[in-house]
């Protein structure tokens, strides 16, 4: 499907189509929460479906709301023509924001989860602009990180993502409203577009990327070290074998936003808890879910990141495997025996 198909697609026909399944589901909810009730006592856990069954809900009804919100400000911005000023684009961050707060703090309080922190936090230097290079381990872990950014530490991201999350169509709208890319690995212009995108940072803007390139899972980090023993880079490839909770990262990306934000300083994350939640199916087998989420994060001044790129590929490999030993030691003990 050639991209303005799926453009036209995303907008036209799945937009309207969530806002109906949402009053559909509100609609029906007796049914549903009867249904639900009566499944919960024969299912393992503590009302499985009935948390579900809401998380469900919690989420098509964010998504509706914001999608509502979202073409009202397109209205109000003169027919979109206005839709990209700073004053617009401060409303669209306090609504990110908002949005995510409700879902977040309702999400883990149905969900029974436990957020904390290890170490210092990346406000050690406020007023600076940072690059956020983070673990890739699932989208549950992936939200906190943003979440945490925004409401914690007053950040307002730009954030480097795959363009099948286009496909969720509240993301799609609000991120091409403000500074964040949607990218395809596959193109040959994708550092350009990161360095665009990491240009012209403030004090209070957070780069996020994700080098990586993908949540991890077994056959990911295999593909992984294969990849560069097919490029040669045997060292490398070693050392990727040696790290067993994170893939190989692909520095480009890193290292076209450290050229592209040559005043910020870097801030690598690390968590664990969710790192095995990357479905539906997944998040229905773990309910309730009762678990620790754990971030770690480390600061960076921009002095002690190196000049050259070898160097730098070097240095981002070397913060990878403290990043892989540091999740080795703090995934939960379900994780670390085997269980999926």
């Amino acid at each position: 499907m050639s991209t303005g198909a799926a453009h036209v697609l995303r907008r036209v026909v799945l937009a309207p189509l969530v806002v109906v399944v949402t009053a559909l589901v509100w609609v029906s909810l007796p049914v549903w929460l009867i249904v639900a009730a009566l499944l919960s006592p024969v299912l393992p856990g503590r009302w499985r479906a009935l948390r579900l069954l809401w998380v469900v809900l919690l989420y098509l009804t964010c998504e509706t709301v914001l999608l509502l919100v979202l073409w009202g400000l397109w209205f109000s911005s003169a027919l979109g023509r206005r839709i990209r000023t700073p004053y617009f684009e401060g409303i669209h961050y306090d609504l990110v924001q908002g949005v995510m707060w409700v879902f977040f703090n309702e999400a883990r309080r149905v969900l029974a989860l436990r957020i904390e922190t290890d170490g210092p936090t990346p406000d050690a230097h406020p007023g600076v602009p940072i690059l956020v290079a983070c673990r890739h381990a699932g989208p549950g872990d992936s939200f906190t990180l943003i979440h945490a950014l925004m409401h914690w530490y007053r950040r307002e991201p730009r954030v480097v993502l795959k363009d099948t999350l286009a496909w969720d169509p509240a993301i799609d709208v609000i991120l091409r409203r403000i500074p964040a890319r949607f990218i395809d690995p596959r193109e040959d212009d994708v550092e350009q577009h990161i360095t665009e995108l990491a240009h012209g940072l403030d004090e209070n803007d957070a780069f996020v990327i994700f080098p990586e390139g993908g949540n991890f899972t077994p056959a990911r980090r295999q593909r992984a070290i294969e990849r560069l023993h097919k490029l040669g880079m045997e060292r490398m490839a070693r050392r990727a074998e040696a790290m067993t909770h994170v893939l190989a990262p692909r520095p480009g990306g890193f290292i076209a936003a450290l050229d592209g934000a040559p005043d910020a300083d870097v801030v690598l994350v690390a968590h664990t808890g969710l790192d095995h939640v990357l479905t539906v199916a997944d998040l229905w087998r773990e309910l309730p879910m009762d678990k620790r989420i754990v971030m770690r994060w480390w600061q960076v001044p921009r002095e002690e990141i190196p000049a050259g790129r070898e160097e730098r590929i070097e240095w981002l490999f070397g913060w990878w495997e403290r990043i892989d030993e540091w999740v080795a030691h703090h995934r939960p003990e379900d994780l670390s025996s085997g269980r999926r």
